[in-house]
């Protein structure tokens, strides 16, 4: 079996259902686990992902308005590795590689006919599905139902020991210029670390804002995980936020109470490592570093 993953999430769920020998190709987002450098890129971005938010916002905007596709699949590389799978999603053409654009791919890369699996999760029981599918499909089944089950069994622990605390308000930003909240699985995994979100829909896509909201509702912590980007990164897109007087008197600011995190490795990845982020966001919600994950999952603004 033979197999193209052009999503970063997918790439991992493989690794973790023991199937790196099957991985042929890989998405050029696709950098978790070591193991995949090396293996054929079959995608490539249109616009230059090095730039700041604003610049990538509006060159994203500007591709669609012209209805052209954000990512190019590389049909040449993908015929050359004749894969039997291809897995990308179908959820967000901003975030990976589309199923428009695969199909596309494979009308072009003639004499191939591989199976096309979408997957398009917008809460953490669709993550846990995509991975029994998945291992259903790989003929892993039974690892990817101890994995299931080791993940569910795990945040029961976290949700139990949270669950009678007063509920800190938190607001999670996916995007910093324009402002946008996180949604999906993020409102899911603050509550069960015992935070309260204030922005964002468990199981709706993330929605667009303005910072007035957010000086409005003056929430306790505010955490910044920027969809493709590390904390350095995000760092560097902050700083003209920093000198804006309305930012300093929020709540959060006047008490060090605001995070940066991985954005990229972590929360914005619908896999297994969305355990890691529910433990990330329990040591931020609770002030502690009990997982380990400080300075390369997550870190306090004050602290660069």
């Amino acid at each position: 079996m033979r197999i193209v993953s052009l999503i970063s999430s997918a790439t991992e769920i493989i690794n973790s259902l023991q199937c790196m020998n099957s991985l042929v190709g890989i998405s050029h987002e696709c950098d978790f686990p070591d193991s995949i450098k090396g293996l054929p890129i079959c995608s490539e971005p249109r616009f230059d992902v090095n730039g700041k938010s604003i610049e990538i916002d509006q060159n994203i905007k500007s591709l669609l308005q012209e209805a052209l596709s954000i990512y190019r699949v590389k049909e040449d590389t993908i015929r050359k590795l004749k894969p039997d799978i291809i897995i990308t999603q179908s959820q967000c053409d901003i975030c990976a590689v589309s199923t428009k654009d695969v199909r596309i791919a494979i009308e072009k890369a003639i004499g191939i006919n591989p199976e096309l699996i979408s997957l398009s999760p917008v809460c953490l029981e669709d993550v846990w599905n995509d991975i029994l599918n998945l291992g259903i499909l790989l003929e892993k089944e039974s690892i990817a139902k101890d994995i299931v089950k080791n993940i569910k069994n795990d945040i029961s622990i976290i949700s139990k020991k949270n669950k009678n605390k007063n509920p800190v308000s938190v607001v999670c930003i996916e995007w910093t210029e324009p402002l946008m909240f996180a949604g999906n699985w993020v409102p899911e995994i603050v509550q069960i670390v015992g935070g309260k979100s204030l922005f964002g829909v468990a199981g709706e896509h993330s929605n667009w804002s303005k910072y007035e909201e957010l000086y409005q509702h003056d929430p306790d912590k505010i955490i910044f995980m920027p969809c493709g980007y590390d904390m350095n990164k995000t760092k560097v897109e902050l700083s003209n936020l920093m000198h804006d007087v309305r930012w300093n008197s929020l709540k959060a600011v006047k008490t060090d109470e605001v995070y940066l995190t991985d954005g990229n490795q972590y929360f914005n990845r619908p896999g297994p490592r969305l355990l890691d982020s529910i433990k990330i966001m329990e040591d931020i919600i609770n002030n502690t570093n009990v997982y380990n994950f400080k300075n390369h999952g997550w870190r306090k603004l004050s602290e660069y």
